[in-house]
């Protein structure tokens, strides 16, 4: 039943978005073949497997960066995204993060474009979303700042002991990759979950992707937790038997 009202709704959603099929994108934990045996009887296919890493992080890496808000280092600037008069994140630097994600995840697993206000409604749906969060990776040596990574993390709140971060998002585009750009970003993360007084950072990984993106996570002291997995269904939008 409940499966049955999902793709109602899937139609609906890709109704309002003009498009002929929606995707239903949902999730399982790789060790859970209850589950997995529910969403292949209801028609879904497991697309992709994650690793779910996590990072412990101590008071003394506060100090890993000159400071979380605003360092430089070989002529790369990492810093928050501003705030405007009104105290609001600034949307000129919001817009700089959605371009950066959008570049450097053209060629990713199941990327499609989003506009920027879907961008931006999308993530502040998050329980932990903080606008404090973000961050932009900007080259500086070459004249004026351009934008070439960005971070976007949220809180991960724990209901019996500290707080952690979490990196929903990382990019850097590719005319700027081996500058350290993604492990500057990295360490800024780590720096400010330590000045909360957080005890762990944690992050997603394609478990199926051919970059090896991972050796860079674990080479930093991350580790898997656990893994889970992505299931997908394409829904028509025009109900069966209706007309097109």
């Amino acid at each position: 039943m409940l499966f049955a009202w999902a793709e109602g709704q899937a139609r609906e959603v890709g109704a309002a978005r003009g498009l002929a099929v929606q995707q239903i994108d949902t999730g399982a934990f790789a060790d859970d073949p209850r589950q997995h045996a529910w969403l292949a009887g209801a028609g879904f296919d497991r697309v992709r497997s994650w690793w779910q890493m996590s990072r412990p992080v101590t008071p003394a890496e506060a100090g890993l960066v000159p400071d979380p808000e605003r360092w430089e280092k070989n002529g790369v600037l990492f810093r928050a995204v501003g705030s405007a008069d009104d105290g609001m994140p600034d949307e000129a630097d919001l817009r700089a993060v959605h371009e950066v994600l959008e570049g450097a995840f053209t060629d990713h697993f199941n990327s499609r474009e989003e506009t920027f206000a879907e961008f931006v409604h999308r993530l502040r749906q998050d329980p932990g979303h903080r606008w404090d969060h973000w961050w932009l990776a900007e080259i500086v040596d070459a004249g004026a700042p351009v934008a070439a990574g960005a971070l976007v993390a949220t809180e991960s709140i724990s209901d019996d002991g500290p707080n952690g971060s979490y990196v929903d998002y990382l990019g850097v585009l590719s005319n700027a990759r081996g500058r350290g750009v993604a492990k500057g970003l990295l360490h800024t993360v780590i720096a400010d979950a330590a000045a909360r007084d957080r005890d762990r950072v944690g992050l997603e990984v394609d478990a199926d992707s051919p970059t090896g993106a991972d050796g860079l996570y674990t080479s930093m002291g991350w580790t898997t937790a656990y893994m889970t997995q992505s299931w997908h269904k394409d829904v028509p939008v025009a109900t069966p038997g209706a007309d097109a």
